[in-house]
């Protein structure tokens, strides 16, 4: 069904597996795309209660694919894919489910959004989150300021956000960017454990206060995203970001002109 996307159903559990391993689970307008479609589409399954998100192969995520921002043949389409994040974050703020973050490897940028609008989020150690955006030129998109601004406070998302800093997983539980700190290589057995004590509850009361805390915050969230999907499109054509992505792939420091 998904040409980047793998989706398991097993009673009221679902999981969601980002498939492009051979491209550390970076972030291509199919993958975007596929992400809103699946967030919006199980938003009507009742049956499931508890999602679990993880990435195949060595990371869960490594963000946005830079390699396709540089790309003059199929030149990336930076307002269709800041429509497809906006959809994704929203979708997946707005779930009637119960969701779980597994991270295992590298969870940077768009990646890292997406496991900050997780509802509960377990790092390995030694797992590497950072929202790296400023790096390349750009802001955090997908809701990740407001993701960000929620669990840790704006003072201290703004320090994150400007430094792009590197996180393993005790950094990022110290700070309150993660819930759980797993052992390497135990990430995923600890999501599945933490889904089955959670469908041990009374699930649907747990879903409705989630319901009730987001109820409130959802016109900010949309605010954001707006912000960030016009903000990004005016940086996509800066100079520091020709220079970030370029400096990225060439393994440089970038050398930026605040332009």
């Amino acid at each position: 069904m998904y040409k980047t996307l793998l989706v398991e159903k097993s009673g009221r559990i679902a999981t969601l597996s980002l498939n492009r391993p051979e491209a550390m689970n970076s972030m291509n307008e199919v993958m975007m795309m596929e992400l809103a479609e699946f967030f919006e589409s199980i938003k009507q399954d009742t049956s499931i209660q508890v999602l679990l998100l993880k990435g195949e192969g060595r990371v869960f995520s490594a963000g946005g694919d830079v390699k396709a921002m540089l790309d003059t043949e199929n030149p990336f389409n930076i307002e269709e894919a800041m429509e497809y994040v906006s959809r994704i974050a929203l979708a997946l703020y707005t779930l009637p489910q119960l969701t779980i973050a597994s991270v295992h490897g590298a969870a940077a940028g768009l990646g890292f959004s997406l496991v900050l609008g997780c509802d509960i989020i377990i790092a390995e150690e030694n797992s590497k989150l950072a929202m790296n955006f400023s790096g390349i030129g750009l802001v955090p998109d997908g809701g990740g300021h407001f993701f960000l601004k929620e669990r840790v406070g704006i003072p201290k998302a703004k320090q994150i956000m400007w430094s792009g800093q590197l996180f393993n997983g005790k950094e990022a539980k110290a700070v309150g960017l993660v819930d759980e700190v797993a052992s390497d290589g135990l990430g995923w057995a600890t999501a599945t454990s933490y889904a089955q004590k959670l469908l041990e509850s009374a699930t649907a009361s747990l879903i409705a206060s989630k319901e009730i805390l987001h109820a409130g915050q959802i016109k900010e969230l949309e605010m954001i995203l707006q912000k960030e999907a016009v903000t990004q499109s005016t940086l996509r054509k800066s100079v520091d970001h020709k220079e970030g992505i370029t400096a990225f792939v060439e393994k440089r420091k970038p050398a930026f002109k605040g332009e």
